[in-house]
């Protein structure tokens, strides 16, 4: 379900900067195990992760990149680290004893991770979500429930009562955000500001017995009394008529009212990821090499025969396929990508974007504000639904970022907000229960497949909605649907590599190759 916490675009939709092959696995676990080393006050001398065989982490932990990404945070390495391949190597260097358990846990959600560290003696657990597109929530600390998104600066306070009276004295505070009291035994109150209690306000404060300090791993902070201006497509309607303004005017208003920024401060974010897909492309194109990968480098060929006029003429959806394929292969070569809104969907709406402006002549300013009408886009799936695979499918990731495209297409174009929503809705629906089922239990087939379907599902999109073609069913009410099908799509067909591709013959055989190379860990 989602957060009631109001999505960033920065936060939950375009980000994380990261390596790997899925946002879900490789960045979220990188965020939560920097976490729990934060919890421990550095690196752990022994760690427990455990997985619920009921859950999809059980069967992907190690080919999808939990497990790089948990050794990686684990040492306080961040997401796009360029070591990241080699995390597990360091872990053991760093003489960490290491043991990953697989047990029947019941966890309700399918991206649980449990993680019990030792560190001077002293255990320390915790227990979190990965939630999609590399969000997470802490739900867990020492066995006492928290809520806990990873945007603010967390204090954690062990204390000798009842944990009333250190309460009501930070609650008077105008520099703390929240205080919660939870847990029988240790009692914890969890302070989240924008910076730490310093040692001196800890003095003030007779019944604290241990302090743990957790640090923020999201880029965009919350605040105490944050409001934005709408949450749903519906909400935004009603703000302004949304066929005399554009979508990218609404983006840079929740923005700003989200993350507490002025409208160059929002542009120059998206600046800076425009900066990384722009690099992706370049380095996808000029050529990308991975032992551990099923596909080999294949955009080169297109690039060629686009060149060479081979090709059927697709205008914009030519170029958008060669950018797809090359982003994809930066990803799959663990290269730097931007999660757009997640690993396995990050080339559909950037590439097709990136390709759209070029091919239209766009000037920077008109394509940061196409990619802000995107981000907006992923806020309302965000808030009505989810991006994670193992909770909606494919739906939930190609399936978004289609919706996301089709709406940056339209403001390239100079369509209005209606017409945006038009074309995400459209996209949507066209997708709608799209499984994901990972061939040989990596992100990288069919996902490549379904991001350039993406592609053409959002350019056919937005120009039917720039036409005036009726899309009938509004966008929060696709989403809605679109969350419905997730509640009810089988495990098997959501990221557990047990269903549809993930268990053909041909899938089996590239896995047991793969396998027998040394380049899994999951087999046998």
């Amino acid at each position: 379900m989602p957060s009631t916490l109001p999505p960033s675009i920065f936060n939950d939709v375009v980000g994380p900067v990261m390596r790997g092959p899925s946002s879900s696995h490789s960045a979220a676990s990188v965020r939560i195990a920097r976490l729990a080393r934060d919890l421990c006050g550095g690196t752990p001398e022994r760690v427990l992760i455990e997985f619920d065989t009921e859950g999809s982490l059980a069967t992907t932990h190690d080919s999808q990149g939990s497990d790089i990404g948990l050794f990686a945070g684990l040492l306080g390495w961040e997401a796009d680290d360029e070591r990241l391949p080699r995390s597990a190597a360091a872990l053991q260097a760093a003489g960490v004893q290491l043991e990953i358990r697989i047990a029947t846990l019941h966890d309700p959600h399918p991206n649980t991770y449990r993680l019990t560290l030792h560190r001077h003696g002293v255990e320390h657990r915790l227990v979190a979500l990965s939630t999609g597109g590399g969000m997470i929530e802490v739900v867990a600390i020492d066995g006492a429930p928290v809520t806990l998104y990873g945007d603010y600066a967390v204090t954690v306070l062990s204390v000798l009562d009842d944990g009333r009276s250190t309460a009501a004295a930070l609650q008077a505070r105008a520099d703390v955000d929240d205080v919660r009291v939870t847990g029988t035994g240790p009692v914890l109150v969890v302070v989240s500001a924008q910076q730490f209690l310093g040692d001196a306000d800890l003095a003030r404060l007779p019944a604290v017995k241990r302090v743990r300090r957790l640090a923020a791993v999201l880029p965009v902070r919350s605040r105490r009394d944050l409001k934005v201006p709408f949450l749903h497509a519906g909400e935004m309607v009603q703000q302004a008529d949304p066929t005399t303004r554009k979508l990218s005017e609404f983006a840079l208003d929740y923005e700003c009212a989200r993350g507490g920024l002025d409208r160059e401060a929002v542009f120059e974010q998206m600046r800076k990821i425009l900066t990384i897909v722009r690099g992706g492309v370049r380095i996808g194109l000029a050529g990308t090499e991975y032992a551990d990968r099923i596909l080999p480098r294949q955009s080169h060929r297109f690039a060629a025969m686009l060149e060479q006029k081979q090709l059927l003429d697709g205008g914009i959806l030519n170029r958008a396929i060669l950018y797809v394929t090359a982003l994809m292969e930066v990803k799959s070569s663990m290269g730097v990508i931007v999660a757009a809104p997640t690993a396995g969907s990050c080339a559909t709406f950037p590439g097709t974007c990136l390709a759209a402006a070029e091919t239209l002549g766009s000037d920077e300013e008109t394509t940061l504000r196409a990619m802000l009408s995107a981000g907006l886009i992923g806020v309302f799936v965000a808030t009505r639904s989810s991006f994670a695979a193992e909770v909606g499918g494919c739906q939930a990731e190609t399936g978004a970022g289609a919706a996301m495209a089709a709406a940056a297409l339209v403001e390239l174009a100079g369509g209005n907000a209606a017409q945006g929503l038009s074309a995400a809705s459209h996209a949507l629906q066209n997708v709608l229960g799209l499984v994901c089922d990972p061939i040989a239990n990596r992100v990288e087939a069919p996902c490549l497949g379904r991001n350039i379907a993406g592609a053409a599902n959002a350019l056919a999109c937005a120009n039917i909605a720039l036409a005036g073609y009726d899309h009938l069913i509004p966008l929060d009410q696709v989403l809605d649907a679109h969350r419905q099908i997730s509640e009810n799509m089988a495990r098997e067909l959501r990221c557990t590599a047990l269903g549809g591709l993930s268990i053909t013959p041909a899938s089996k055989a590239i896995e047991a190759k793969l396998c027998g190379t040394g380049g899994c860990g999951s087999c046998g």
